[in-house]
């Protein structure tokens, strides 16, 4: 198995601990004897003492996974807790395939509550003659650090290493490492109660380095410390990540260039009724200074969305939003490249310039959505847009771009509303004769309906719209989204991921790759909503959910 497969599947395997312990979830048993239907720990990751302040990842499970896999069998309904079992007794054996290590013999008995991966460094032996390097760390806790030694001295070295091993002491810490050039894990250690294992001596060495000098370690780190600041609630497991370098660890570059801010992401997860909520915090994005959420209750703008739409991003003051987002990332970046590939799909059927001609002038409410349109068996999209003075502007610009686009703008009346549409006009042959038949295909409608200004791709949509049909905020399934999610925010965004899951992956194929390594949480999961929860003294936060549900 190459190196970074290797890691890949073992931070694969913490992900999915986290996610058979919560995907049987019809109710949490509050009188839980493990302590967690408070959601989690408030412990930090001991581990941040070894890695790097540089570090482009760092993801810690926080709790001891048989108590995780107990913690679920109780939040199951009696019929499932059989079915948890076997699959954390599943993923358990499919860890230690081929390894000859027996998980009640070897492991559990010294496995403590933490277990912490970590990407180290970009080029760990810094020599540009072999290429990038990165750096792999898997720290464990030990229960019993003396069963763990055992562990480590009498099977996991002979067993994983082979005769080639080297035994050394480096300030204190004895280190096991294998001497031949090999892949994978190939150096471990007990440092107190920590058990240490990684893809090369140097590693060890390092992490190390990072206890004896604080000021090197994530621990120490300000940015670290402030985003964990702002995360309060109990919580099962902790990541963080330097976006710049795990964007060039994803393209396997061996450095990244310095910057003054560099964005720093840290999330934690925490066990919720019915799913799994992460508190995020992020740095380096935005101005250095608090701001309070601009929303107390539900946008306004959702009564007109349909109860029938599989995504809705709804909040106030999109122009102000969108310069955000631009200034923080950088269009070289994997986030920046996924968010102007997902924008230009949602324009090429508007045939409009979502970010020069739409986001500017959206100083109000909002609400985007995409709705199933099933008897034409498509999808259209919804804009609603709160009246404003620039608003008025901006419309007529847009009748102006119709025209010169060759589309007739005209009015039509519908449900008693001047509705005005954007029409193309095509010519047709009879089925019966040579003659030629003039026809107009509607391009997007616009009408006015309160406070607010409601922009489609099909008057049907519209008409749903306006017609008083069931609100998508108005339905259970969406009350459920919001419910553990802070009452005052920025607004939502709302993927209904059962309705339009085959949809999504149609659209961006690389999600059935992700579903693989996630298959228990995509199997269950109903939707997904998060929500901006302003700017704390520089650290924006957010909040996401995973509503789970299994099926029926």
């Amino acid at each position: 198995m190459k190196l970074r497969s290797f890691f890949t599947v073992l931070g694969t395997a913490i992900a999915l601990v986290l996610l058979l312990a919560v995907v049987s979830f019809n109710q949490i048993i509050q009188q839980s004897p493990l302590k967690l239907a408070s959601g989690g720990i408030e412990a930090a990751p001991r581990a941040a003492m070894f890695v790097s302040r540089q570090a482009p990842a760092m993801v810690s499970l926080l709790v001891n996974p048989d108590r995780l896999e107990g913690f679920a069998k109780l939040a199951s309904s009696p019929g499932r807790r059989r079915l948890t079992g076997r699959e954390f007794q599943g993923l358990r054996e499919s860890l230690l395939t081929g390894s000859g290590f027996d998980y009640a013999r070897d492991i559990q008995p010294w496995l403590g509550e933490e277990i912490t991966l970590a990407v180290t460094s970009l080029d760990y032996d810094r020599n540009p003659g072999n290429g990038a390097q990165p750096g792999y760390l898997l720290a464990v806790q030990a229960k019993d650090p003396q069963l763990a030694k055992e562990f480590l001295q009498g099977a996991f070295a002979p067993t994983i290493f082979g005769a080639d091993l080297a035994y050394d002491t480096y300030d204190g810490v004895k280190l096991i490492y294998r001497t031949a050039p090999a892949s994978g894990i190939v150096a471990c250690a007990i440092a107190g109660d920590m058990v240490l294992f990684a893809n090369g001596p140097k590693v060890l060495r390092e992490a190390i380095n990072n206890v004896q000098a604080p000021g090197l370690n994530l621990e120490a780190s300000e940015a670290y410390q402030n985003s964990l600041k702002t995360i309060i609630n109990p919580r099962i497991a902790l990541a963080y990540v330097n976006l710049p370098a795990l964007s060039a660890w994803i393209v396997n570059k061996p450095a990244v260039a310095p910057s003054e801010a560099e964005p720093l992401l840290a999330l934690a997860l925490s066990l919720k009724q019915q799913g799994l909520a992460a508190e995020t915090a992020l740095i380096g994005i935005g101005e250095p200074k608090t701001q309070l959420p601009t929303l107390g209750e539900p946008v306004g703008a959702l009564q007109y969305v349909p109860a029938d739409s599989i995504f809705t991003a709804a909040g106030a003051d999109l122009a102000h939003l969108w310069t955000e987002i631009e200034t923080g990332l950088s269009g070289e970046s994997p986030l920046g490249q996924l968010l102007a590939q997902f924008l230009n799909r949602l324009e090429k059927p508007l045939g409009l310039k979502l970010r020069e001609e739409i986001f500017p002038w959206v100083r109000g409410e909002y609400a985007l959505a995409l709705v199933k349109n099933t008897a034409l068996h498509r999808l259209d999209w919804l804009f609603v847009a709160q009246n404003t003075p620039e608003a008025a502007v901006a419309i007529a610009h847009l009748d102006d771009l119709a025209a010169q686009g060759q589309l007739s703008v005209g009015r039509l009346p519908v449900l008693d509303d001047r509705i005005t549409a954007w029409t193309k006009l095509v010519t047709t042959t009879a089925a019966t004769s040579d003659a030629y038949q003039l026809s107009a295909q509607v391009q997007g409608v616009r009408a006015a309906a309160g406070n607010y200004w409601l922009f489609t791709t099909a008057l049907g949509t519209l008409e749903q719209a306006l017609g008083g049909r069931e609100s998508l905020e108005a339905t259970p399934a969406f009350q459920r989204a919001i419910a553990a999610l802070p009452q005052e925010n920025d607004g939502y965004l709302y993927l209904d991921w059962r309705e339009g899951r085959e949809i999504f992956e149609r659209a961006f194929p690389w999600l059935r790759l992700v579903e693989v390594a996630g298959k228990p949480l995509f199997d269950n999961l109903r939707s997904l909503t998060i929500s901006s929860i302003g700017n704390e003294e520089g650290v924006r936060r957010a909040t996401l959910f995973l509503n789970l549900e299994p099926h029926p």
